[in-house]
């Protein structure tokens, strides 16, 4: 069974896309909001919760605008996760988009658990 490619879009309303970089393109911006902490060396990320971690590549970034991993386990090599900031044409609101990766059977799951984390993201943004 091969995994399946999901986006999901994110409205946070008024958020500056330089604040929302800072959140998503760093290491300190990422342990706020989406694990507990985050240490990287160059393009090697190493994300921990509770008592585990996990490990992803940077496999592309364009400062400002996106962030691309791919999760050091993953055996298949085109899934990757995507954190990219836009705008919406029609309200001028800040987006986040993310593109993910899951079995079919684990696409609820994994949906939900990106809810989950932007619903932190929203508190530590004020949104």
């Amino acid at each position: 069974m091969n995994k399946e490619k999901f986006i999901v879009e994110y409205d946070l309303k008024s958020v500056s896309p330089t604040l929302l970089w800072s959140y998503i393109g760093t290491k300190n911006g990422l342990a706020d909001w989406f694990a507990d902490d985050v240490q990287n060396e160059e393009k090697l990320f190493t994300f921990f919760w509770n008592k585990s971690s996990q490990q992803a590549h940077q496999i592309a970034v364009r400062s400002g605008s996106y962030i691309r991993f791919h999760w050091s386990d993953d055996e298949d090599e085109k899934s990757f996760f995507e954190l990219r900031i836009s705008s919406s044409e029609l309200t001028g609101a800040t987006m986040l988009v993310i593109t993910d990766f899951a079995y079919p059977d684990e696409m609820a799951d994994s949906r939900g658990l990106w809810d989950h984390q932007i619903e932190t993201l929203r508190r530590k943004l004020g949104v």
